[in-house]
């Protein structure tokens, strides 16, 4: 037998990561963070124990990799969702459906998002990786899609209010309906309520018309 070449041993390297990645977000979803071991989270990925000290340096980083990545693929799919947006409002409805994708993880995974966020806010921080590089790509490409001149700067406080946003709804025992937050995450940017999510998504319209790109709130 040939020995496998480059290019088929990366594939399978990028396999392996991502399975430990799905494996620490279903785990962490099911029993929370501290109930779940590396080890256990190699044997749900069906790889050896080993391979998750190759790829992580240890658990937290693990899981910040893992959350980034779904919010990663969750707003590619909102944002890729058909019909695609065109015309002069299609960067209004990106930037509505990236308020929607993030608020709806918070919303749908309330365990894994509260448990994510505060692990930002502990020793270690905000850890970038591949997957937090690919979000960010994502949401700097909205803005740009929406009319922002300079997404570098407009990037972190778009990412600050979400985060804040998402921080408000799961604040226990003071949390924040996602509704008043998302009308004011749309009134923030100047957009229509009934962007967005499709009728059968479950997310209400509120929002109000305000100014556009250049004239933000």
């Amino acid at each position: 037998m040939s020995p496998r070449s480059a290019s088929v041993n990366e594939e399978l390297r990028r396999r392996s990561r991502e399975r430990l990645l799905q494996a620490t977000v279903d785990l962490v979803a099911e029993r929370g963070y501290e109930a779940t071991t590396l080890t256990e989270i190699a044997r749900r990925a069906g790889v050896a124990r080993g391979l998750v000290s190759y790829y992580f340096p240890g658990k937290r980083q693990l899981l910040q990799s893992a959350v980034h990545r779904l919010m990663h693929l969750t707003l590619q799919a909102a944002l890729e969702r058909a019909p695609r947006p065109s015309g002069p409002d299609a960067g209004r409805e990106l930037m509505t459906r990236a308020i929607d994708a993030i608020l709806g993880l918070a919303d749908a995974h309330p365990l894994l998002m509260r448990t994510h966020m505060a692990g930002i806010l502990t020793a270690e921080g905000f850890i970038r990786c591949p997957e937090q590089q690919r979000l960010a790509r994502l949401l700097r490409e909205t803005l740009v899609a929406y009319g922002s001149s300079d997404p570098d700067t407009d990037y972190p406080l778009l990412r600050a209010l979400l985060m804040g946003s998402v921080v408000a709804m799961l604040l226990p025992g003071a949390a924040m309906p996602r509704d008043r937050l998302r009308t004011e995450l749309l009134q923030r940017y100047g957009l229509e309520g009934e962007l967005g999510v499709s009728s059968d998504e479950g997310t209400p319209s509120g929002g109000t018309r305000g100014p556009g790109p250049g004239g933000q709130r």
